[in-house]
């Protein structure tokens, strides 16, 4: 059994590997005047017990969550931060923009088209840019 403390570390490394050094700290303030507990469950169940399981790697888990986000159609921060992520996990610009794609049939064209255009400037950006 994985201790909280381990799914503390091993949750920072990822989200740290993920979103750049310092994005559990810029989590942790952005939470901390409404649900300081959303940054901890973030971290440690989140990243540490579930993004960091055996099984998919993490551009495919990073995928995923981008097509969740189109499916869903509104969590715009959240699509932005996983297109970073999926990037910085080794994903392709054409991974990304096709995830998206496939899920024209499932989450609507406008949602596919909501997503390309919110993604753009992300997998557009020059390589050095990206992180």
């Amino acid at each position: 059994m994985i201790t909280q403390p381990e799914l503390r570390q091993r949750g920072l490394m990822l989200f740290n590997q993920l979103y750049g050094n310092g994005a559990g700290e810029a989590l942790r303030q952005d939470m901390a005047d409404i649900c300081p507990d959303f940054t901890d469950i973030t971290i440690e169940w989140a990243m540490g017990g579930i993004m960091s399981r055996e099984g998919l790697a993490p551009i495919t888990r990073e995928l995923v969550v981008i097509a969740s986000c189109v499916t869903l159609g509104h969590p715009v921060p959240q699509l932005k931060a996983h297109t970073q992520a999926a990037l910085n996990a080794g994903a392709s610009r054409t991974q990304i923009i096709e995830t998206i794609l496939q899920m024209l049939f499932y989450a609507g064209g406008a949602a596919v088209r909501n997503a390309l255009v919110h993604i753009q400037e992300i997998v557009n950006a020059p390589p050095e840019d990206k992180k």
